[in-house]
């Protein structure tokens, strides 16, 4: 796979980088259209497109290292603990890891590495942006099923925000409602800004993003294994990624879900644009 940016920066080593890319092309729980094992070259391969200003600033200064994409033979338990194991090697050199997947399974091997290692000591919350909930305990006979990502996320303590949900079982609203999870709907999302801050006063000041790509409306996202309609705009999705983002530190991200569709580049590049957007906010001051 090219690096991130490869064609503008070039491979810079890991050390000399703050944010490291780490592409995991595993699928293996989809459950209506596939492709997502193709998305983080398809992201990689749409990022020589970009230009460095953001709109901002150049998110490249701070360095982006490309490492080399996990191997996601064998189960889900072993391809998250190789996840795991390197975004831990990324946090142990003070660089931020921005995981490509992939199906949304990946982020809890992100999850579990951040919370190993940042620990009771700096508490984060996880905000998700998708149109799913990921709250089922179990679906299609697997609890790693990317459907129960953000349930398995609730089983390590982690606080959650979801924003542009718009379809989920009954049991996952009920227990939306049980535990009194922080949401902003896709039903509830209006033409003007949401409330702001959009996040509660009492949300870990340290978050994770992890943006399925399905949190996107369809006509701007078709690229994707489950659309739903009424998903977000591109300006909305930026208008809340930037305020979710004010006052906190981002201690890591992901751009997952994306399953390319030959010979239509425009939601490939978006997810690439999407995945620069969170570079961004990871360092700008």
């Amino acid at each position: 796979m090219p690096g991130f940016l490869e064609e503008e920066i070039g491979r810079p080593a890991a050390r000399d980088c703050r944010l490291h890319v780490i592409p995991a092309p595993f699928e293996a729980s989809v459950s209506y259209g596939g492709g997502t094992a193709n998305g983080p070259a398809a992201i990689l391969a749409a990022s020589s497109q970009l230009e460095l200003w953001d709109g901002q600033g150049e998110p490249a200064r701070a360095g982006i290292h490309t490492r080399a994409a996990i191997d996601c033979s064998g189960t889900a338990e072993a391809v998250l603990a190789r996840i795991e194991t390197a975004v831990g090697q990324t946090l142990d050199a003070g660089a931020l890891p921005v995981l490509l997947g992939g199906e949304h399974t990946v982020t809890l091997g992100a999850l579990a590495a951040l919370h190993r290692t940042l620990g009771s000591a700096q508490p984060f919350g996880v905000v998700q942006f998708d149109a799913h909930a990921d709250l089922r305990d179990s679906y299609q006979d697997s609890r790693l099923s990317h459907a129960c990502v953000m349930r398995r996320a609730l089983d390590l303590g982690l606080p959650l925000f979801q924003i542009g949900v718009r379809a989920l079982c009954r049991d996952e609203h009920d227990l939306r409602e049980a535990l009194a999870i922080g949401r902003i709907d896709g039903p509830d999302l209006p033409l003007a800004p949401p409330r702001t801050p959009v996040l509660p006063p009492d949300f870990p000041p340290r978050i994770y993003v992890t943006f399925d790509v399905d949190g996107l409306d369809p006509a701007l996202m078709p690229s994707t294994g489950t659309p739903v309609p009424g998903g977000l705009s591109w300006h909305q999705a930026m208008w809340l990624l930037d305020n979710i983002t004010q006052g906190r530190t981002l201690v890591g991200c992901d751009v997952v879900e994306l399953a390319p569709i030959p010979g239509l580049h425009g939601p490939d590049f978006t997810a690439a644009r999407l995945a620069y957007a969170l570079m961004g906010l990871a360092t700008r001051p």
